[in-house]
C-alpha cells in the first residue's frame, strides 16, 4: 500500500538580498515568499506551490532601475535515489532541499526577456547618452548622405 505524507509551508527567504542571473545582479526588494505543500510518495518529495518576490531589474534600453513584480506557481520534485533517471526530479545531496536555488531558478524563469522600465521606454542617446524619457539631447543627428535629399524635400512641405 502506497502511503503519502504532506505538509504545508510558509517560507520566507530572508537571508539573501540579492543574486546573479547570468545577466546582472538582481535585488531583492522584499524577501520572497512560498507557501505550499511538500509532499512525500515512496522516494520522492515533491513540493507545490506559490512564490511572490518583488525584486529590481534594469531596463535593457536607458539602465534605470525598475520595480517587477514576480508571482509564480512552484512545481518541483527531489528524490535521494541517484538510480533515478527522471531529469525532472532533482538529486537530494544531504537530504536537505536547498529553497533558495528553486526560488532563485523560479524567479529566473518569470523574466522578462527585454526588460523594460515601461513599454515605450526612448533609451539612451548613442552620441551622449542623455537618457531620452527625460530630457531630449542637442545632439546632430547622423544622416544617410543617401536619403539626405529626402529630408530636405520633407523640411519644405
Amino acid at each position: 500500500k502506497k502511503v503519502e505524507l504532506s505538509k504545508e509551508v510558509h517560507l520566507k527567504l530572508e537571508d539573501d538580498k540579492r543574486f546573479f542571473d547570468g545577466e546582472e545582479e538582481i535585488l531583492y526588494l522584499e524577501a520572497p515568499t512560498l507557501d505550499g505543500v511538500v509532499s512525500i510518495s515512496e522516494d520522492i518529495l515533491t513540493l507545490n506551490g506559490k512564490l511572490s518576490a518583488e525584486i529590481e531589474l534594469s531596463c535593457s534600453r536607458c539602465l534605470q532601475k525598475f520595480k517587477h513584480h514576480v508571482d509564480t506557481e512552484v512545481h518541483e520534485s527531489f528524490t535521494n535515489n541517484p538510480q533515478c533517471e527522471d531529469d525532472e526530479i532533482m538529486l537530494l545531496e544531504d537530504e536537505v532541499i536547498d529553497v533558495t536555488e528553486v526560488i532563485e531558478n523560479n524567479i529566473i524563469i518569470e523574466l522578462p526577456i527585454k526588460r523594460l522600465c515601461k513599454e515605450n521606454c526612448k533609451g539612451l542617446c548613442q552620441q551622449c547618452d542623455a537618457n531620452l524619457n527625460f530630457s531630449k539631447c542637442k545632439c546632430e543627428k547622423d544622416i544617410d548622405p543617401r536619403l539626405a535629399k529626402l529630408k530636405d524635400f520633407f523640411s519644405t512641405q
